[in-house]
C-alpha cells in the first residue's frame, strides 16, 4: 500500500512540474510585481471564444494552460538588455527561437521546448514601445497563429478592458490627482 502511495505521488508531482510554466516567466513575474499575471486553462480559454469560432477552437486544443503577463516597460524600467537577458533565460531552458514577426506595430516572438519530438512548451514574446506581453503555453499552438491568438486575448471584452485598463492606470491616477488638486 505504501508503494503504490509513494508511486502515485511522485507520478502527481512529476506530472505537475512538467506542467509548469518556466522558470523564466516566474522570475520576470517575481521581478517586476506591478505587472499584470493572469492564468488561463483550456476551458477559461474556450470562454474567450464569444463568438464559437471553430478555428479558435482548434487553436486552442492543444492548450494546457497559459500565462499571461504584461509589464508596462517604462514605468517599471524594463530595458533592452533585460529583453536580452529574459531571450537568455528561456533559451537555458531549452526553448528554440522559432520565428520572429511584426504585427500592428509589435514585435512576436515565439520559442519552443521540444521532448521526444514533440511540442511540450511555447513561449510567445510581444514587444512594443511600451509594454511586454508574456504568453508562456503549457502545450503548443500553430507558429503561423501566435499572433491570431495574441489579437484574441488583446481584443476580448473582459480580458481586453482589464489588460486596457492596467496599461492606462497610471493616466486614471493623473486625473483623479487632478480633479482633487482642483
Amino acid at each position: 500500500m505504501k508503494k503504490i502511495l509513494s508511486i502515485t505521488i511522485i507520478t502527481f508531482l512529476i506530472s505537475t512540474i512538467s506542467l509548469a510554466q518556466t522558470k523564466t516567466t516566474e522570475d520576470l513575474d517575481k521581478r517586476f510585481e506591478d505587472g499584470l499575471s493572469l492564468y488561463f486553462y483550456k476551458n477559461t480559454l474556450r470562454m474567450l471564444n464569444q463568438t464559437e469560432s471553430k478555428e479558435f477552437d482548434e487553436l486552442i486544443k492543444d492548450i494546457e494552460k497559459m500565462k499571461f503577463l504584461i509589464i508596462d516597460k517604462n514605468k517599471e524600467k524594463f530595458s533592452a538588455g533585460d529583453y536580452k537577458k529574459l531571450l537568455s533565460g528561456y533559451k537555458g531552458e531549452s526553448y528554440e527561437e522559432m520565428m520572429t514577426s511584426r504585427f500592428q506595430g509589435r514585435n512576436f516572438d515565439v520559442y519552443l521546448r521540444e521532448k521526444d519530438n514533440e511540442v511540450k512548451g511555447t513561449v510567445i514574446l510581444v514587444n512594443d514601445s511600451t509594454s511586454l506581453y508574456v504568453l508562456d503555453i503549457v502545450g503548443k499552438i500553430a507558429i503561423n497563429k501566435a499572433t491570431e491568438l495574441f489579437k484574441t486575448i488583446d481584443e476580448s471584452t473582459d480580458i481586453g478592458s482589464r489588460i486596457k485598463d492596467f496599461l492606462h492606470k497610471d493616466d486614471k491616477k493623473e486625473k483623479k490627482e487632478k480633479v482633487d488638486n482642483l
